[in-house]
């Protein structure tokens, strides 16, 4: 957890963690869905110096409750995570692609 996280958070990484490791995640796996979790919530309330377009954006994780996880009828990362992808890669072009394309220009 990152200094000077609530006591809240605190328990929420905890609780996160303990729940990943019961479905069989491993120890290290466990405590980074755990820290992911805790720190998009922190980032959507406010509680962190920073947050990415996505982390404001997207339904909480605690609404979302596992929509996306799972092999069943996913369609892999959102547009705006694509596009973010694409922007680290400095692809040209990608503020004209929809998702598809910068799924191809990506390899996904």
């Amino acid at each position: 957890m990152p200094a000077g996280s609530s006591p809240k958070r605190e328990r929420q990484y905890e609780h996160i963690k303990e729940s990943s490791k019961k479905r069989g995640a491993s120890e290290k796996r466990s405590e980074e869905i755990a820290a992911r979790t805790v720190n998009k919530e922190r980032a959507r309330s406010g509680e962190s110096k920073t947050a990415s377009k996505t982390s404001k954006q997207d339904m909480s994780s605690s609404k979302r409750g596992g929509q996306r996880s799972g092999s069943s009828g996913t369609k892999g990362p959102t547009y705006d995570q694509l596009y973010e992808e694409a922007k680290k890669r400095g692809i040209q072009g990608r503020s004209s692609m929809n998702k598809s394309e910068l799924q191809r220009e990506l390899g996904k």
